[in-house]
Protein backbone atom coordinates (compact mmCIF):
# COMPACT_ATOMS: atom_id res chain seq x y z
CA UNK A 1 0.00 0.00 0.00
CA UNK A 2 1.38 3.40 -0.94
CA UNK A 3 1.27 6.27 1.53
CA UNK A 4 1.45 9.96 0.90
CA UNK A 5 4.71 11.60 1.99
CA UNK A 6 4.66 12.52 5.63
CA UNK A 7 4.79 16.10 6.85
CA UNK A 8 7.55 17.63 8.93
CA UNK A 9 7.35 16.86 12.63
CA UNK A 10 7.09 20.56 13.40
CA UNK A 11 3.75 20.81 11.58
CA UNK A 12 1.44 19.73 14.34
CA UNK A 13 -2.26 19.49 13.66
CA UNK A 14 -4.65 21.16 16.11
CA UNK A 15 -5.95 17.72 17.10
CA UNK A 16 -2.44 16.74 18.18
CA UNK A 17 -2.11 19.91 20.26
CA UNK A 18 -5.27 18.92 22.11
CA UNK A 19 -4.17 15.30 22.44
CA UNK A 20 -0.72 16.30 23.68
CA UNK A 21 -2.08 17.15 27.11
CA UNK A 22 -2.60 13.46 27.84
CA UNK A 23 -0.55 11.86 25.08
CA UNK A 24 2.58 11.56 27.18
CA UNK A 25 0.96 9.12 29.57
CA UNK A 26 -2.24 7.90 27.92
CA UNK A 27 -5.90 8.73 28.15
CA UNK A 28 -7.74 8.52 31.46
CA UNK A 29 -11.09 6.89 31.25
CA UNK A 30 -13.49 4.98 33.44
CA UNK A 31 -14.92 2.85 30.63
CA UNK A 32 -15.76 -0.82 30.65
CA UNK A 33 -14.61 -2.84 27.67
CA UNK A 34 -15.26 -6.40 26.63
CA UNK A 35 -12.35 -8.76 26.00
CA UNK A 36 -11.32 -8.82 22.37
CA UNK A 37 -12.47 -11.98 20.62
CA UNK A 38 -9.72 -13.08 18.28
CA UNK A 39 -11.09 -16.40 17.10
CA UNK A 40 -13.31 -19.07 18.51
CA UNK A 41 -10.75 -21.68 19.50
CA UNK A 42 -7.61 -21.90 21.60
CA UNK A 43 -5.29 -22.82 18.73
CA UNK A 44 -2.53 -20.30 18.11
CA UNK A 45 -2.18 -19.00 14.56
CA UNK A 46 0.91 -20.07 12.60
CA UNK A 47 3.74 -17.64 11.91
CA UNK A 48 2.52 -16.81 8.42
CA UNK A 49 -0.88 -15.83 9.80
CA UNK A 50 0.75 -13.57 12.40
CA UNK A 51 2.74 -11.82 9.68
CA UNK A 52 -0.47 -11.35 7.69
CA UNK A 53 -2.27 -9.84 10.70
CA UNK A 54 0.49 -7.24 11.06
CA UNK A 55 0.32 -6.44 7.36
CA UNK A 56 -3.43 -5.91 7.67
CA UNK A 57 -2.83 -3.40 10.45
CA UNK A 58 -0.44 -1.24 8.40
CA UNK A 59 -2.63 -1.55 5.30
CA UNK A 60 -5.60 0.09 7.01
CA UNK A 61 -6.12 3.67 5.74
CA UNK A 62 -5.92 4.79 9.38
CA UNK A 63 -3.36 2.19 10.39
CA UNK A 64 0.17 2.69 11.72
CA UNK A 65 3.03 3.01 9.21
CA UNK A 66 4.93 0.37 11.18
CA UNK A 67 4.48 -2.43 13.68
CA UNK A 68 6.95 -4.74 15.41
CA UNK A 69 6.30 -7.64 17.77
CA UNK A 70 8.99 -9.59 19.62
CA UNK A 71 8.19 -13.05 21.01
CA UNK A 72 10.71 -14.57 23.41
CA UNK A 73 10.61 -18.14 24.74
CA UNK A 74 13.64 -18.95 26.84
CA UNK A 75 16.62 -18.17 24.61
CA UNK A 76 14.58 -18.25 21.40
CA UNK A 77 13.49 -14.92 19.92
CA UNK A 78 11.07 -14.37 17.04
CA UNK A 79 10.66 -10.90 15.54
CA UNK A 80 7.57 -10.08 13.48
CA UNK A 81 7.28 -6.79 11.64
CA UNK A 82 5.32 -5.01 8.94
CA UNK A 83 5.51 -1.61 7.32
CA UNK A 84 8.35 0.80 7.92
CA UNK A 85 10.24 2.41 10.79
CA UNK A 86 10.46 5.65 8.82
CA UNK A 87 8.27 6.50 5.84
CA UNK A 88 11.03 8.66 4.33
CA UNK A 89 13.73 5.99 4.24
CA UNK A 90 11.39 3.00 4.00
CA UNK A 91 13.60 0.91 6.25
CA UNK A 92 11.93 -1.84 8.30
CA UNK A 93 11.41 -1.64 12.08
CA UNK A 94 14.18 -3.20 14.14
CA UNK A 95 14.29 -4.53 17.70
CA UNK A 96 17.13 -2.08 18.43
CA UNK A 97 15.16 1.02 17.38
CA UNK A 98 14.44 3.52 20.15
CA UNK A 99 10.81 4.42 20.88
CA UNK A 100 8.63 6.06 23.49
CA UNK A 101 7.13 3.41 25.76
CA UNK A 102 4.45 5.73 27.22
CA UNK A 103 2.65 4.31 30.28
CA UNK A 104 4.71 1.13 30.27
CA UNK A 105 7.03 3.49 32.18
CA UNK A 106 4.65 3.07 35.13
CA UNK A 107 5.93 -0.49 35.50
CA UNK A 108 9.46 0.93 35.84
CA UNK A 109 8.39 3.24 38.67
CA UNK A 110 6.67 0.24 40.22
CA UNK A 111 9.92 -1.71 40.01
CA UNK A 112 11.79 1.07 41.83
CA UNK A 113 9.14 1.43 44.55
CA UNK A 114 8.80 -2.31 45.16
CA UNK A 115 12.58 -2.63 45.26
CA UNK A 116 12.63 -0.05 48.03
CA UNK A 117 9.86 -1.94 49.82
CA UNK A 118 12.03 -5.05 49.66
CA UNK A 119 14.88 -3.14 51.27
CA UNK A 120 12.72 -1.63 53.99
CA UNK A 121 13.20 1.92 52.71
CA UNK A 122 9.49 2.20 51.94
CA UNK A 123 6.40 0.29 53.03
CA UNK A 124 3.27 -0.28 51.01
CA UNK A 125 1.18 1.34 53.74
CA UNK A 126 3.40 4.43 53.97
CA UNK A 127 1.29 7.52 53.34
CA UNK A 128 1.90 10.66 51.33
CA UNK A 129 1.60 12.56 54.60
CA UNK A 130 4.44 10.58 56.13
CA UNK A 131 6.84 10.56 53.16
CA UNK A 132 5.82 13.74 51.32
CA UNK A 133 4.43 16.04 54.02
CA UNK A 134 4.71 19.04 51.70
CA UNK A 135 1.99 17.70 49.42
CA UNK A 136 -1.62 18.90 50.01
CA UNK A 137 -3.04 17.84 53.35
CA UNK A 138 -6.14 16.48 51.64
CA UNK A 139 -3.92 13.80 50.06
CA UNK A 140 -2.03 12.78 53.20
CA UNK A 141 -3.90 9.52 53.88
CA UNK A 142 -3.13 8.06 50.43
CA UNK A 143 -0.75 5.09 50.65
CA UNK A 144 1.97 3.85 48.34
CA UNK A 145 -0.11 0.73 47.72
CA UNK A 146 -3.05 2.85 46.53
CA UNK A 147 -0.80 4.86 44.23
CA UNK A 148 0.58 1.70 42.67
CA UNK A 149 -2.83 0.13 41.98
CA UNK A 150 -4.58 3.38 41.00
CA UNK A 151 -7.04 3.48 43.90
CA UNK A 152 -5.60 6.69 45.36
CA UNK A 153 -8.16 9.21 44.17
CA UNK A 154 -5.40 11.70 43.28
CA UNK A 155 -6.66 14.20 40.69
CA UNK A 156 -4.88 13.78 37.38
CA UNK A 157 -2.45 16.59 36.63
CA UNK A 158 -2.41 15.81 32.88
CA UNK A 159 -6.17 16.41 32.73
CA UNK A 160 -5.91 19.81 34.43
CA UNK A 161 -6.70 22.95 32.48
CA UNK A 162 -3.39 24.55 33.38
CA UNK A 163 -1.31 21.62 32.10
CA UNK A 164 -3.38 21.28 28.95
CA UNK A 165 -3.11 24.97 28.15
CA UNK A 166 0.67 24.92 28.39
CA UNK A 167 1.26 21.80 26.38
CA UNK A 168 -1.36 22.68 23.78
CA UNK A 169 0.46 25.97 23.19
CA UNK A 170 3.93 24.41 23.28
CA UNK A 171 4.04 20.57 23.15
CA UNK A 172 7.81 20.70 23.69
CA UNK A 173 7.54 22.81 26.84
CA UNK A 174 10.17 21.93 29.45
CA UNK A 175 8.37 21.22 32.73
CA UNK A 176 9.92 20.83 36.15
CA UNK A 177 8.94 17.16 36.39
CA UNK A 178 9.05 17.21 40.17
CA UNK A 179 6.43 19.96 40.28
CA UNK A 180 3.84 18.35 38.00
CA UNK A 181 1.48 17.69 40.92
CA UNK A 182 1.34 21.46 41.51
CA UNK A 183 -1.19 21.63 38.67
CA UNK A 184 -3.76 19.91 40.92
CA UNK A 185 -2.50 20.90 44.36
CA UNK A 186 -5.67 22.90 45.05
CA UNK A 187 -7.94 19.94 44.30
CA UNK A 188 -9.36 17.41 46.74
CA UNK A 189 -9.24 13.67 46.16
CA UNK A 190 -11.65 12.38 43.54
CA UNK A 191 -12.87 9.69 45.98
CA UNK A 192 -11.87 8.22 49.37
CA UNK A 193 -8.54 6.38 49.04
CA UNK A 194 -8.95 2.68 48.32
CA UNK A 195 -12.68 2.92 47.56
CA UNK A 196 -12.42 2.40 43.81
CA UNK A 197 -10.11 2.08 40.83
CA UNK A 198 -9.35 5.05 38.57
CA UNK A 199 -6.25 5.29 36.40
CA UNK A 200 -4.35 8.52 37.09
CA UNK A 201 -1.04 9.78 35.78
CA UNK A 202 -0.52 11.62 39.06
CA UNK A 203 -0.13 8.31 40.89
CA UNK A 204 3.25 7.44 39.43
CA UNK A 205 4.58 10.96 39.77
CA UNK A 206 3.86 10.63 43.50
CA UNK A 207 5.48 7.17 43.53
CA UNK A 208 8.71 8.58 42.09
CA UNK A 209 8.69 11.49 44.54
CA UNK A 210 8.24 9.04 47.43
CA UNK A 211 11.18 7.00 46.15
CA UNK A 212 13.34 10.12 46.01
CA UNK A 213 12.27 11.24 49.49
CA UNK A 214 13.00 7.81 50.97
CA UNK A 215 16.50 7.62 49.51
CA UNK A 216 17.66 11.19 48.96
CA UNK A 217 18.58 10.23 45.38
CA UNK A 218 17.16 11.24 42.01
CA UNK A 219 14.60 8.97 40.42
CA UNK A 220 16.77 8.64 37.32
CA UNK A 221 19.60 7.28 39.50
CA UNK A 222 17.23 4.83 41.16
CA UNK A 223 16.07 3.57 37.77
CA UNK A 224 19.65 2.81 36.83
CA UNK A 225 20.39 1.04 40.13
CA UNK A 226 17.14 -0.91 40.54
CA UNK A 227 16.19 -1.63 36.91
CA UNK A 228 18.65 -0.85 34.13
CA UNK A 229 21.77 -2.43 35.62
CA UNK A 230 20.19 -5.58 37.11
CA UNK A 231 18.43 -6.37 33.82
CA UNK A 232 21.20 -5.25 31.46
CA UNK A 233 19.20 -2.47 29.82
CA UNK A 234 21.70 -0.46 27.78
CA UNK A 235 19.36 1.48 25.48
CA UNK A 236 16.78 2.71 28.01
CA UNK A 237 16.64 6.22 29.44
CA UNK A 238 14.38 8.86 30.95
CA UNK A 239 14.98 12.08 29.00
CA UNK A 240 13.70 15.56 29.73
CA UNK A 241 13.66 16.94 26.19
CA UNK A 242 11.91 15.93 22.99
CA UNK A 243 14.81 14.39 21.04
CA UNK A 244 15.05 10.62 20.56
CA UNK A 245 18.32 8.67 20.34
CA UNK A 246 19.09 7.29 16.90
CA UNK A 247 18.11 5.06 15.30
CA UNK A 248 14.49 5.36 16.34
CA UNK A 249 11.13 4.00 15.38
CA UNK A 250 9.27 7.02 14.03
CA UNK A 251 5.81 7.63 15.45
CA UNK A 252 3.02 9.15 13.38
CA UNK A 253 -0.29 10.91 13.51
CA UNK A 254 -2.26 9.20 10.76
CA UNK A 255 -4.92 10.85 8.64
CA UNK A 256 -6.52 8.61 5.96
CA UNK A 257 -6.79 11.57 3.56
CA UNK A 258 -3.58 13.49 4.24
CA UNK A 259 -1.24 10.65 5.15
CA UNK A 260 1.04 10.22 8.18
CA UNK A 261 2.64 13.15 9.99
CA UNK A 262 5.85 12.38 11.90
CA UNK A 263 5.26 13.27 15.57
CA UNK A 264 8.16 11.28 17.04
CA UNK A 265 9.73 14.40 18.52
CA UNK A 266 6.66 16.64 18.67
CA UNK A 267 6.10 16.32 22.42
CA UNK A 268 8.67 16.69 25.21
CA UNK A 269 9.13 13.99 27.84
CA UNK A 270 9.37 16.22 30.92
CA UNK A 271 5.58 16.49 31.22
CA UNK A 272 5.29 12.72 31.55
CA UNK A 273 8.39 11.79 33.60
CA UNK A 274 7.71 8.73 35.82
CA UNK A 275 4.24 8.25 34.35
CA UNK A 276 5.29 7.90 30.73
CA UNK A 277 8.58 9.52 29.74
CA UNK A 278 10.90 6.53 29.31
CA UNK A 279 12.54 5.77 25.96
CA UNK A 280 13.57 2.18 25.25
CA UNK A 281 13.83 -0.39 22.44
CA UNK A 282 11.86 -3.60 21.76
CA UNK A 283 15.00 -5.54 22.74
CA UNK A 284 15.40 -3.76 26.08
CA UNK A 285 11.67 -3.79 26.77
CA UNK A 286 11.69 -7.56 26.26
CA UNK A 287 14.44 -7.91 28.87
CA UNK A 288 12.59 -5.61 31.25
CA UNK A 289 9.20 -7.31 31.15
CA UNK A 290 10.75 -10.77 31.49
CA UNK A 291 12.53 -9.67 34.65
CA UNK A 292 9.72 -7.54 36.04
CA UNK A 293 6.79 -9.91 35.46
CA UNK A 294 9.00 -12.88 36.28
CA UNK A 295 9.92 -11.61 39.75
CA UNK A 296 13.62 -11.07 39.17
CA UNK A 297 13.59 -7.61 40.78
CA UNK A 298 11.72 -8.27 44.03
CA UNK A 299 11.36 -10.92 46.71
CA UNK A 300 8.57 -13.46 46.64
CA UNK A 301 7.05 -11.82 49.71
CA UNK A 302 6.75 -8.45 47.94
CA UNK A 303 5.61 -10.12 44.75
CA UNK A 304 2.68 -11.72 46.55
CA UNK A 305 1.52 -8.21 47.44
CA UNK A 306 2.08 -7.01 43.88
CA UNK A 307 0.00 -9.85 42.46
CA UNK A 308 -3.20 -8.98 44.30
CA UNK A 309 -5.48 -7.94 41.47
CA UNK A 310 -8.54 -5.70 41.12
CA UNK A 311 -11.03 -7.35 38.72
CA UNK A 312 -12.09 -5.36 35.69
CA UNK A 313 -9.47 -2.62 36.15
CA UNK A 314 -8.23 -1.50 32.75
CA UNK A 315 -4.78 -0.48 31.69
CA UNK A 316 -4.74 2.44 29.26
CA UNK A 317 -5.23 1.50 26.55
CA UNK A 318 -6.82 -1.88 27.29
CA UNK A 319 -4.63 -4.84 26.46
CA UNK A 320 -5.55 -8.28 25.14
CA UNK A 321 -8.38 -10.20 26.75
CA UNK A 322 -9.66 -9.31 30.22
CA UNK A 323 -7.55 -7.10 32.48
CA UNK A 324 -7.07 -6.74 36.24
CA UNK A 325 -4.80 -4.29 38.08
CA UNK A 326 -2.10 -5.25 40.55
CA UNK A 327 0.67 -3.03 41.91
CA UNK A 328 2.08 -1.36 38.78
CA UNK A 329 1.28 -4.47 36.76
CA UNK A 330 -1.80 -5.82 34.98
CA UNK A 331 -3.01 -9.36 34.49
CA UNK A 332 -4.30 -10.07 30.98
CA UNK A 333 -6.46 -13.19 30.75
CA UNK A 334 -6.87 -14.31 27.15
CA UNK A 335 -8.58 -17.27 25.54
CA UNK A 336 -5.21 -19.07 25.58
CA UNK A 337 -3.94 -18.21 29.03
CA UNK A 338 -2.59 -15.42 31.21
CA UNK A 339 0.24 -12.92 30.89
CA UNK A 340 1.31 -9.99 33.06
CA UNK A 341 2.49 -6.56 32.00
CA UNK A 342 1.50 -3.05 31.02
CA UNK A 343 0.25 -1.03 28.05
CA UNK A 344 0.75 2.58 27.03
CA UNK A 345 0.00 5.16 24.38
CA UNK A 346 1.41 8.53 23.47
CA UNK A 347 1.68 10.70 20.38
CA UNK A 348 2.87 8.31 17.65
CA UNK A 349 3.01 5.08 19.67
CA UNK A 350 0.87 2.37 21.26
CA UNK A 351 2.65 -0.24 23.39
CA UNK A 352 2.16 -3.60 25.07
CA UNK A 353 4.78 -5.45 27.11
CA UNK A 354 3.75 -8.72 28.77
CA UNK A 355 5.25 -11.96 30.04
CA UNK A 356 4.37 -15.16 31.81
CA UNK A 357 4.63 -15.25 35.61
CA UNK A 358 7.93 -17.13 35.43
CA UNK A 359 9.36 -14.58 33.00
CA UNK A 360 10.32 -17.27 30.50
CA UNK A 361 7.96 -16.19 27.72
CA UNK A 362 7.36 -12.59 26.73
CA UNK A 363 5.75 -10.37 24.12
CA UNK A 364 6.42 -6.76 23.24
CA UNK A 365 4.06 -5.24 20.67
CA UNK A 366 4.52 -1.76 19.21
CA UNK A 367 2.56 0.18 16.60
CA UNK A 368 3.70 3.58 15.37
CA UNK A 369 0.39 5.40 15.89
CA UNK A 370 -1.55 6.36 18.98
CA UNK A 371 -4.84 4.63 19.69
CA UNK A 372 -7.10 4.44 22.71
CA UNK A 373 -10.75 4.05 23.64
CA UNK A 374 -11.35 7.60 22.42
CA UNK A 375 -8.66 7.94 19.73
CA UNK A 376 -9.46 5.56 16.84
CA UNK A 377 -11.17 2.85 18.93
CA UNK A 378 -11.77 0.74 15.81
CA UNK A 379 -8.03 0.44 15.30
CA UNK A 380 -7.59 -0.39 18.98
CA UNK A 381 -10.12 -3.21 18.72
CA UNK A 382 -8.18 -4.78 15.86
CA UNK A 383 -4.86 -4.25 17.67
CA UNK A 384 -6.21 -6.06 20.74
CA UNK A 385 -7.38 -8.96 18.59
CA UNK A 386 -3.94 -9.25 17.01
CA UNK A 387 -2.26 -8.97 20.41
CA UNK A 388 -4.38 -11.83 21.70
CA UNK A 389 -3.33 -14.00 18.76
CA UNK A 390 0.30 -13.21 19.57
CA UNK A 391 -0.28 -14.17 23.20
CA UNK A 392 -1.73 -17.46 21.99
CA UNK A 393 1.34 -18.03 19.85
CA UNK A 394 3.53 -17.18 22.86
CA UNK A 395 1.73 -19.68 25.11
CA UNK A 396 1.56 -22.49 22.58
CA UNK A 397 2.69 -25.89 23.85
Amino acid sequence: MSRRPHGHSGRIRPSLRLAAATAACGALLAVSVQPAQAGADRNPPPGAALHQELRELVERPDGPPGVIAVLRDGVRTEVYRAGVADVESGRPPRATDHMRIASVAKAFSGAVALGLVDRGRLHLDDTIGKVLPGQPEAWHEVTLRQLLNHTSGLPDYSASEGFRDIISEDPRHRFDSRRLLDFVADEDLAFPPGSRYEYSNSDNIAVALMAEAATGRRYETLLREFVYEPLGLRATSLPQGYRLPTPFLHGYQVDPQEGPIDVSEAVGASGAWASGGIVSTPKDLTAFIRGYAGGALVSERTRRQQFRFIPGALSQPPGPGRSEAGLAIFRYTTRCGTVYGHTGNTAGYTQLAAATADGRRSLTFTITAQTSLTSNPDLLEQVREVQEDFVCALLRK
